[in-house]
């Protein structure tokens, strides 16, 4: 991005947020921080990743900024401006997807930008009065511990490193950014890839690019979603469920909320508000936990607070059915 441009995105998102072509009301925001290249083979790379996010983003009626390295510009005081501007909203998901390399001196991870660089402790200060549902994904090599230092019950954390030691250049945003606006993705093919799917997809064409390379894999993403800081690798799932239990009553297993989210949703999630989408959420969350609970409760005080929730929620899926009568 020039000069030109990017003094045009700190204007226009300091006065409010640069809204995609849509005359409907958005969905979310989506901001796009694209650091320091290093060598322009890399800026390349990292300039179509970003392409991808917003042309993704944009189809999903989400408001998106993008944040571009600029000799002229202190990119992490921009950003922390940027991330001020959204401290107010709390109806709609924020997405951050982080694109650039970055570095970890056996203490601290950090992000690599034009001037000084964003360490995972700074950008969890920058955050600290955001309240919306909040997703980071870090795109960038020794990124593990961003999902530490930012893990919380409102956030939803994906980094492309199991670690900070794993130093090497990340293949994992390219798939990601890749596989968040195809429907090839949607596993359980209700037309729309989640979050979760998007992941599980890019973890596995980054697992066979080394493959196929005959090397062994120097990066291994992780997600979080329950808030517990430990992330889970996409081998712990089968299809969209993962496959271990629950080591803590109340706490349900990564990869739950990261499967309600979807940056392009299908036509009958575009038909509820924000309220109702947070409405059925959360009836999913208590549905999923008293499913896990299932052989501590009697079995008819199981199937009566089953029933209950299913009642709920059958209300709101009423919505959707009504607002979108020609889908199956």
């Amino acid at each position: 991005m020039n000069s030109i441009v990017w003094t045009f995105v700190s204007t226009a998102l300091l006065a409010g947020s640069i809204v995609a072509a849509s005359d409907e009301p958005p969905r979310g925001d989506l901001l796009i921080i694209q650091g320091s290249p290093g060598e322009e083979e890399y800026g390349k790379l990292f300039s179509i990743w970003s392409q991808r996010w917003q042309s993704a983003a944009e189809r999903g009626r989400f408001r998106v900024v993008i944040s571009s390295p600029n000799p002229e510009e202190k990119q992490k005081v921009a950003i922390s401006g940027i991330l001020a501007t959204y401290e107010n909203e709390t109806a709609f998901p924020l997405w951050i997807v982080m694109i650039g390399h970055g570095t970890f001196n056996g203490r601290e991870a950090k992000f690599n930008l034009a001037g000084e660089d964003l360490s995972a402790k700074e950008l969890d200060t920058m955050l600290a009065k955001v309240a919306r549902t909040t997703v980071i994904i870090n795109c960038s090599s020794s990124s593990a511990p961003f999902l530490d230092a930012l893990s919380q019950e409102n956030r939803i954390i994906l980094t492309s490193t199991r670690s900070g030691e794993q130093v090497n250049f990340s293949r994992f945003g390219e798939y990601i950014s890749q596989a968040i606006g195809e429907t090839t993705s949607d596993l359980d093919k209700d037309k729309q890839t989640s979050l979760l799917e998007a992941f599980l997809s890019a973890s596995r064409k980054t697992l066979e690019f080394y493959e196929s390379d005959g090397r062994i894999p120097t990066e291994n993403a992780l997600l979080d979603d329950n808030g517990d800081g430990k992330g889970t690798r996409a081998t712990a799932f089968r299809g969209v469920r993962a496959i271990a239990k629950p080591k803590e009553d109340g706490i349900l297993l990564d990869g739950f909320r990261a499967h309600q989210l979807h940056l392009i949703p299908n036509d009958a999630e575009q038909s509820l508000s924000p309220e109702q989408i947070a409405q059925r959420n959360e009836l999913e969350r208590k549905i999923e936990l008293l499913r896990l609970e299932k052989n501590s409760l009697e079995e008819d005080d199981y199937y009566r607070q089953l029933e209950a929730l299913f009642l709920q929620l059958a209300e709101i899926l009423l919505l959707e059915d009504q607002a979108n009568p020609g889908e199956s």
